[in-house]
């Protein structure tokens, strides 16, 4: 039988509108249902008039209720809202129109709720003081460990008599050896397949405000899984969709649909070999506009644009110098570089002064000569730990010791600044003050891929050197577009009266309409930028609503406030597992990534909330009271100071928004 909480595909209708008169219109019974109504229209049209590519925005409030001269009215929707996320608890009025599917973004109107992302002018950058819990909760996480380790030899040692199959390709067999480490797998083999329900959990539809998830079971203790043919519908919480570009339909879908009759799925090719398009040129070009640089380079590849681009700066006889905290593929392309890496204190700047003048007054090893270049690696934002970079105190050493500086800013990008250009626009630092701008265009423009900036020479030197650019198959034209439109619309794009040069010399500032294609036509709220404005001012406020409000619950988390990303410390593995159960089984489902060790260290087991200007304040009350439930079950609280009731945090969520930093 179904699950309760299933999501059922509506019936396809052949009839979608019924002509009614104005009257009809304003007696309908409430702004729920003119929110359904219209709704159903905005899912329907496209498939009937599939010729034109006019687009409506993904949300929009307007003076108006309909555009059109005749009013039309709907059906009863067929959308399930059981779980209570179809349509917002909050209903618009009548006069706002909501053209958005409320599951992939949702209705927000209230300007209340809404922030600017920015360090305060003048003030201190202050690291975030990482609570360490009480004691016996480090003393019964490491005894769980110990357990399960003994119980996991014990297991081996028996399995090994008894089921020699199951483990043959651990051990050498007719002559090969092994395929797999015995001891490497033992961690994959007796902790982490006990909960890998947890993870991998695959997905159908738009990961947007919300996510459907295809159900599965096990009958063999989670080392297999198989699809029981149902589906979940869940508050997403957990992709990287910062801004809410992850839709299927607006003005973004409307040019990428568009884009696929122009230019089809693929170039075929990399990018010195015929896989290059006038569309490649015009992103690069606009995404050295929108970081603040002369030229971008683009890859196909988030990860792979660190990996294959660390190499062509550094090599032999350089150092590297990294963040302890960096992301592996910072890692991998310092190995793969042959450079010498040394690393400091997670955004520590004292650790890193000194290990700046240690380096530069001892030289390379053995020889002691001067190093050929110090490249120093960072991130805007570390995706584990919800930290923004200490870009000031790094400028002041830059500026000092003179190394060279690569940000990566696969997560702040889009998603932190008060124009969304990441960590330089937040902190207020000119962006061509820092030497190499690396980012991803997965995390806030719902696309795939990655870039880096700099100047033309550096640039263009990386185009022959990096083996992402030789190499790789260059970015599809569909993704390509996604990244324009998206990017655009964050931007604004001036209008075609505006002088060139006074553009150019403005930043941050809007794109040029010579920077897309000519054929694209934006919706007027993306074309001039307001739709942009509102997703980063509601991501902003989202990321500090959620971030104090676990705080004042008692939970211990990490990173700025500022940051969209915020990980609640869980500390015992299977406490973990169990938070990521219980929230998906709730009548409203919330879908989490839970992360451990290795990715963490084997104490700090937590789960990591994403979060996304789709999501509303209703949804963030809904995360808070499902957090405050379970917390108390699972005795996670261990944050010392003041704490708010529940009650007080959802009635003063702007005040606690808006409140300075401690």
């Amino acid at each position: 039988m179904p699950s309760p909480i299933a999501l059922t595909s509506p019936p396809r209708q052949e009839s979608i509108f019924k002509q009614r008169s104005p009257s009809f219109l304003t007696a309908m019974r409430s702004a729920q249902s003119y929110l359904i109504a219209l709704s159903e229209a905005d899912a329907r049209a496209r498939g009937y008039d599939s010729a034109s590519t006019a687009s409506t925005p993904t949300f929009s409030s307007s003076s108006q209720a309909t555009t059109s001269s005749e009013d039309t009215v709907l059906h009863e929707s067929p959308y399930d809202n059981s779980d209570g996320l179809a349509y917002p608890i909050t209903p618009p009025t009548s006069e706002q129109l909501v053209s958005a599917n409320h599951l992939q973004f949702g209705f927000c109107a209230n300007e209340n709720y809404r922030h600017k992302s920015a360090h305060k002018p003048g003030s201190k950058f202050k690291q975030p003081h990482e609570q360490d819990p009480p004691y016996y909760i480090l003393l019964t996480t490491y005894l769980s460990y110990l357990f399960l380790i003994c119980l996991g030899h014990v297991r081996d040692f028996f399995g090994k008599r008894l089921h020699p199959a199951f483990y043959r390709h651990l051990l050498s067999f007719d002559g090969y050896a092994a395929l797999n480490s015995d001891f490497d797998s033992f961690y994959t083999r007796r902790f982490k397949t006990r909960i890998d329900d947890c993870f991998s959990a695959p997905v159908t539809g738009v990961p947007g405000r919300t996510i459907t998830l295809l159900d599965r079971e096990s009958d063999d203790y989670n080392n297999s899984f198989y699809l029981t043919g149902t589906t979940t519908r869940g508050l997403n919480i957990s992709s990287y969709n910062y801004l809410g570009f992850a839709q299927a339909k607006g003005g973004c879908a409307d040019a990428v649909e568009e884009c696929l009759r122009r230019y089809g799925v693929s170039t075929c090719g990399a990018r010195l070999e015929g896989g290059s398009s006038e569309l490649h040129v015009t992103a690069e070009a606009l995404v050295a506009r929108f970081v603040g640089h002369e030229d971008a380079l683009i890859s196909s590849m988030g990860f792979a644009t660190n990996s294959a681009i660390i190499p062509a700066l550094v090599s032999k006889g350089c150092l590297l110098i990294s963040d302890e905290l960096n992301h592996a593929s910072i890692r991998y392309g310092a190995r793969l570089s042959g450079a010498n890496v040394r690393m400091f204190k997670h955004n520590n700047m004292e650790s890193l002064e000194s290990l700046l003048r240690e380096v530069i007054s001892q030289g390379q090893p053995k020889t002691h000569r001067p190093w050929k270049k110090i490249l120093l690696v960072v991130e805007g934002l570390y995706s584990m730990e919800g930290t923004l970079v200490n870009l000031p105190g790094i400028m002041e050493l830059k500026n000092k010791h003179k190394f060279y500086l690569f940000v990566d800013e696969a997560h702040s990008i889009g998603a932190v600044g008060p124009n969304g250009r990441g960590v330089a626009d937040y902190f207020g630092v000119n962006p061509r003050s820092i030497d190499i701008l690396m980012g991803t265009f997965t995390k806030s423009f719902g696309a795939a891929g990655g870039y880096v900036a700099g100047s033309k020479a550096l640039i263009d030197r990386l185009r022959l050197r990096g083996h992402g650019s030789v190499y790789a198959e260059s970015i599809t034209p569909p993704v390509l577009v996604q990244i324009l439109a998206s990017m655009a619309s964050i931007m604004g794009v001036s209008p075609s009266t505006s002088s060139t040069l006074e553009i150019a010399q403005h930043h941050p500032g809007p794109a040029r309409p010579s920077q897309l294609p000519s054929w694209m036509d934006l919706p007027p709220s993306l074309r001039d930028g307001s739709e942009g404005r509102m997703r980063l001012r509601r991501l902003a406020f989202n990321a500090r609503y959620l971030s104090r409000g676990l705080a004042k619950l008692g939970f211990i988390t990490y990173g700025h406030t500022d940051s969209p990303i915020v990980p609640l410390l869980m500390f015992n593995l299977g406490k973990m597992c169990v938070f990521h159960r219980m929230m998906r089984a709730r009548k409203t489902p919330i879908v989490v990534v839970v992360v451990a060790y290795p990715a963490t260290s084997l104490v700090t087991a937590r789960a990591r909330f994403c979060v996304s200007a789709a999501h509303t304040k209703d949804d963030i009350d809904t995360i808070l009271q499902a957090c405050d439930e379970i917390g108390d079950v699972l005795d996670l609280k261990h944050l010392p100071g003041e704490r708010w009731s529940l009650e007080r945090i959802m009635n003063g969520a702007a005040e606690l928004a808006n409140m300075e930093d401690d």
